[in-house]
């Protein structure tokens, strides 16, 4: 069973930087592994909404319009690690940040449209706090 891990979050000034990671402590080389993975986040009040994925493996990567050459996420190689780059940091980006990795394929199937259905393993969360 894949079980996920965030850390990294933490308060921030509005402007600045963040980097939030999202790993399988027990994955290894013979770990079955998803085929992709993504970061969600969730603030009080608002609806979970899907920031940024990644395939496992590829280069291939989606964002959400509102993070947008702000975020940036990568894979570790050989490894089931995910970093979350986040730059300018606004006020609005305060949330919990959740890992997510699932391995749907389904006619239409993109990893952008971030449908939670599409995602069998969540991490417990890393609260990021952006200052204004």
């Amino acid at each position: 069973q894949v079980k996920l891990e965030e850390s990294g979050g933490g308060s921030v000034q509005a402007g600045g930087s963040l980097i939030v990671s999202c790993t399988d402590p027990t994955a290894s080389i013979t770990t079955d592994k998803p085929r992709y993975l993504a970061w969600f986040r969730q603030a009080p009040g608002k609806e979970r909404e899907g920031v940024a994925g990644i395939y496992i493996g590829t280069y291939a990567a989606s964002y959400s319009d509102s993070v947008k050459g702000r975020f940036s996420i990568s894979q570790e190689d050989r490894k089931l690690r995910v970093y979350l780059e986040m730059n300018s940091l606004k006020a609005e980006d305060s949330a919990m940040y959740y890992c997510a990795a699932g391995s749907v394929t389904r006619q239409g199937f993109r990893l952008g449209d971030f449908r939670a259905e599409d995602f069998d393993f969540w991490g417990h969360g890393t609260q990021v706090t952006v200052s204004s």
